[in-house]
């Protein structure tokens, strides 16, 4: 919608609600100097932008629009997409076993709807269960390694300080005190954090490894300079590794090239189309194994250029009878 467009239906909504007995069609035509199938757009607008609209039709058989509440600082905005982007969050966090989230996200949906009409609310509910029901089949598939709710409890307390964490992880018969910098999102869900009793990096840490974990009253200074999105960026996937760090070079041959060019391969990556119609994709990363976990499914479609390691891992792999890319 055009900013002019959206200053004529606020001013529409103000007049809805001004005028006791509404506005008709007829009112808008002459009020916006627009035809009658325009008017009738603008009504449609109407009613899909405030949750608080009535159309009632007169004793001269004309259709009125107006706000059932004539108090202007009482427009009540339709609340679908609101209520929609907060369960699908909250029912995210609960996949992740983000429980605490997923429990704030649920309250602030409840505090929407409880500001609506009963009429309204119910509406919105309804609207909003379609759109979910709808999209529950392609919410994040694939396999997940599971991570317990309260591990992941832990971390977030420590990270809200940031406070020291003890955790007892993967074979360990003694516990480490860690001091996180934040967690990392995948097919595995990474803790990055320093244990400063074996060195001053950052490095990653399985949470579905994590046995135990106690939020300690011990705070600490975070690396200088640190974020994980920098952090982040070093990487494929979420591996890490400062030996494998470098430029990285695929070409993707032209009959992929359009479907590699919708793809966010790193959030630094230079896009280079080629004058035969392939695509040149850059950027520095590591974290080979997961690339080629990834470049395998493209087949013969792409072809590594750098760094001659990587090639070297699939370039044995590079099959010409897959069916479809990615």
């Amino acid at each position: 919608m055009s900013f002019a467009k959206a200053q004529d239906l606020i001013r529409l909504a103000q007049m809805a609600a001004a005028r006791r007995y509404g506005i008709s069609l007829e009112d808008i035509c002459a009020e916006f100097d627009v035809s009658h199938r325009t008017a009738q757009r603008m009504t449609d607008a109407l009613e899909e932008t405030f949750g608080n609209v009535t159309a009632e039709d007169g004793e001269d058989r004309k259709r009125r629009w107006r706000l059932s509440d004539p108090h202007l600082d009482r427009l009540q905005l339709r609340q679908e997409t609101g209520i929609e982007a907060l369960e699908i969050a909250a029912r995210g966090a609960e996949a992740d076993g983000r429980l605490r989230h997923a429990q704030a996200l649920t309250d602030l949906r409840d505090g929407l709807l409880a500001r609506l009409s009963s009429r309204s609310a119910a509406r919105v509910e309804a609207d909003a269960e379609a759109v979910l029901t709808a999209m529950g089949q392609v919410t994040r598939p694939g396999p997940r390694v599971s991570v317990s709710p309260d591990i992941l409890d832990a971390i977030i307390e420590a990270l809200r300080g940031p406070f020291r964490l003890r955790v007892l992880y993967n074979a360990d018969t003694t516990s480490r005190i860690l001091e996180p910098h934040g967690v990392l999102l995948g097919h595995r869900t990474y803790l990055a954090a320093r244990d400063p009793a074996k060195a001053d990096e950052v490095r990653n840490f399985r949470i579905d490894l994590i046995r135990e974990a106690t939020t300690l009253d011990e705070s600490f200074a975070l690396k200088e300079g640190f974020t994980i999105a920098d952090y982040a960026a070093q990487s494929f996937g979420v591996w890490q590794d400062p030996e494998q760090y470098g430029e990285v070079i695929w070409r993707f041959a032209p009959e992929a090239a359009q479907r590699a060019a919708g793809f966010r391969f790193h959030p630094n990556q230079i896009l280079e189309p080629q004058t035969d119609g392939s695509l040149v994709i850059r950027f520095h990363a590591a974290g080979w194994l997961e690339m080629t976990w990834h470049l395998y499914q493209w087949g013969d479609k792409v072809e590594v250029i750098a760094p001659n390691a990587l090639r070297a891992m699939v370039e044995g792999y590079r099959r010409s009878d897959f069916g479809a890319m990615p």
